[in-house]
């Protein structure tokens, strides 16, 4: 009888005991942040200076690069993780917006498969050509390209770091608002393609303001306008696309973006919670500056606003590789 009551007991104070004195309060373990490209790249540079600026609110963070396919392994092999919150991905327009339509056959699905948390930072490509390809074609400004393109199509082209790439994109997304036909030259990266058009092998490239701005700054490409919809903090005098091209270029925004995901079924409270803190990281003066040396400008937004975001691209650039022809099977 005795054992019975005590049994008894102790199942009611189990039952009255608060569920967050029965489960450990979320992190208590390590939280794994994997970058689906090489060490050393914008994305990886990012990613670590993240995981170290939170490391106060949400404990050790441990970055992890697992590169292949486009980015598509490393963001499989998160999207096939418990849900808890302890596995995270960098992923970018390329993994949730160009490769869904670039590749055959994809292993997870860009929305069905996230729980977006923020986005991080976009960082802006930008028309170059050197100072002796823009002589020889007569080219002094944007207007001045698209006019020559239109008058001489397929005799300029363009370079760029592959097929799907940021680059290509913003070069078709150029042919199609601009009715213009331009080559493209794709090279096996960005870095390949870079040396191509300082070499004189290619006419021009959209390419990446991190990777580019030495170069500008040395005067060995001329910029002539930058992608997104606003004009970069780094190259405030070099006219966006929109503002160069006028009203058939309005709208113009291509930009390599990344920002954090966890895997789909991610409770709520968890997705809030790493939100909030990586927003907060974002905008400390110590993380918006490190960004900046690579580039990006930070974007924080709430998972809310990056969901809606990440399906604005997606459908954006439905059309753009579409109009490429772009597939990797």
């Amino acid at each position: 009888m005795l054992r019975r009551s005590l049994l008894a007991l102790a199942a009611l104070l189990g039952a009255t005991v608060p569920a967050s004195a029965q489960t450990p309060p979320y992190p208590n373990k390590p939280i794994r942040l994997i970058v689906p490209y090489p060490p050393g790249g914008p994305l990886d540079t990012a990613a670590r200076a993240l995981a170290e600026r939170v490391r106060e609110s949400l404990g050790v963070v441990v970055v992890e690069n697992r590169p292949g396919a486009g980015g598509n392994i490393g963001v499989d092999h998160v999207a096939k993780q418990p849900a808890d919150g302890y596995a995270l991905v960098i992923g970018a327009v390329a993994t949730h917006a160009i490769n869904p339509w670039l590749f055959a056959k994809l292993p997870y699905d860009p929305i069905k498969d996230f729980a977006p948390i923020t986005l991080i930072a976009h960082v802006p490509n930008v028309l170059v050509m050197t100072p002796e390809t823009a002589t020889k074609y007569g080219i002094k400004s944007f207007a001045d390209l698209v006019a020559y393109a239109r008058a001489h199509p397929g005799q300029l082209n363009y370079a760029s770091g592959g097929n799907g790439s940021g680059g290509h994109m913003a070069g078709e997304l150029l042919k199609s608002m601009g009715r213009i036909y331009i080559v493209h030259i794709p090279y096996t990266g960005a870095a390949p393609a870079q040396l191509g058009l300082l070499a004189g092998q290619t006419d021009l490239m959209f390419d990446n303001l991190a990777s580019v701005a030495t170069q500008i700054r040395a005067g060995k490409v001329k910029a002539f306008a930058v992608t997104t919809k606003t004009r970069a903090a780094a190259l405030p005098d070099v006219p966006t696309v929109a503002e160069a091209g006028g009203k058939d270029f309005a709208g113009f925004d291509v930009s390599t973006w990344f920002g954090v995901f966890a895997p789909a079924g991610t409770p709520a409270p968890i997705v809030e919670r790493l939100s909030d803190e990586f927003r907060k990281a974002l905008a400390s003066g110590e993380m918006r500056e490190r960004l900046a040396r690579m580039g990006a400008e930070p974007a924080p937004m709430t998972p809310a606003e990056f969901a809606a975001f990440v399906r604005a691209e997606l459908a954006k650039y439905e059309k753009v590789v579409k109009f490429s022809g772009a597939k990797v099977d």
